[in-house]
């Protein structure tokens, strides 16, 4: 049985984590009313996440697709200062993802030159894999915004009124804390829509960071330990009662040009995302989204993303926001 960490609000207000396990059933954990407080028990008495919901105890069920109806279901990791959550992200890592990306950029060079994005996939499929103890090529890495900006499952993806795309990603997170020494541990992986605006980023390869300051969802739980090396869900938008798209995708190593450790060390090599008490949701990249397809999404629609191992499925309304004024003062 693998363990899951789900995070809830009871009818009161009251917040709690749920220990979960393959079969749904949840129950929960006592004394803390946060994954991040756990976390922090953890990393204080030095023993793995399960021995410390062991030391914690176990409390009353939760009816966990009861919840989810209810919206009472929050993202499964946040941090008390939401400035100190980093969102983040690595793309190119999947065997297959320089495609899309290929055909989104060739117009704008010769046919016969290889774009940035192929030869920046073409390194991760050369030395995404290094040997343990060696240092594999880097990734293209993206920033999308701190914890303001994470949304949990059946909230709505909010795009900016300047966008000129709100386009799904289905992707796995890692779900990292920073210890007190500088100390990544990772809880686990979760599902993730890496929502970004795909025509932004087709105008040119060197607007992709503005396309990546978006929010992004995580699903119901956290998977804790080991991903499997091949996962394979389901990706698809629904327009009112009716599937617009649909298409399977995979994850896992087994069909990544970068194993994770390989992205996790390029990650946190920098001391700025070794900071102790912050939290990292770090996007690991995909080779599907309905943009390639020609979808063009619109308020409304609504994403929905499975995949085996997680129980649960993550849905989300795409939501465009009013336009701002923004007025720069001087002081």
């Amino acid at each position: 049985m693998t363990l899951r960490l789900i995070q809830i609000t009871s009818r009161d207000g009251q917040r709690h984590v749920l220990a979960a396990d393959d079969d749904g059933a949840a129950r929960i954990v006592d004394g803390v009313s946060s994954t991040y407080e756990l976390a922090q028990v953890a990393i204080k008495a030095g023993i793995p996440i399960a021995d410390a919901i062991t030391r914690q105890g176990l409390g009353d069920s939760v009816d966990v697709a009861e919840a989810l109806s209810e919206g009472r279901v929050l993202a499964p990791i946040d941090h008390p200062d939401p400035a100190h959550l980093h969102l983040t992200g690595t793309g190119l890592t999947h065997l297959g993802s320089a495609e899309g990306r290929d055909k989104m950029h060739k117009a704008a060079t010769q046919a016969e030159v290889q774009t940035d994005s192929m030869r920046m996939f073409l390194m991760g499929v050369k030395n995404g894999k290094p040997a343990a103890g060696e240092v594999g090529a880097q990734p293209e890495w993206f920033y999308k915004g701190n914890g303001n900006v994470l949304v949990g499952p059946g909230q709505d993806l909010q795009s900016p009124a300047f966008a000129e795309d709100g386009g799904e990603e289905p992707e796995m997170a890692g779900i990292y804390v920073i210890g007190p020494d500088g100390t990544p541990f990772r809880l686990g992986f979760a599902i993730a829509n890496e929502f970004s605006d795909h025509v932004v980023e087709k105008q040119n390869y060197l607007w992709l960071a503005h396309s990546k300051l978006r929010p992004a969802s995580l699903g119901v739980e956290i998977l804790t330990g080991p991903l499997p090396a091949d996962v394979r869900g389901t990706s698809r938008i629904w327009r009112g009662n009716e599937v617009l798209w649909e298409k399977p995708f995979i994850s896992g190593e087994d069909n990544m040009s970068h194993t994770f450790a390989n992205l996790e060390h390029h990650h946190f090599k920098y001391g700025l995302f070794r900071q102790p008490g912050d939290v990292h949701v770090h996007c690991f990249g995909t080779a599907t989204a309905s943009f390639a397809d020609g979808v063009k999404t619109k308020d409304g629609d609504v994403f929905e993303i499975i995949a085996a191992p997680f129980v649960y499925g993550l849905k989300n309304v795409l939501k465009t926001e009013s336009e701002e004024k923004v007025v720069i003062q001087a002081l």
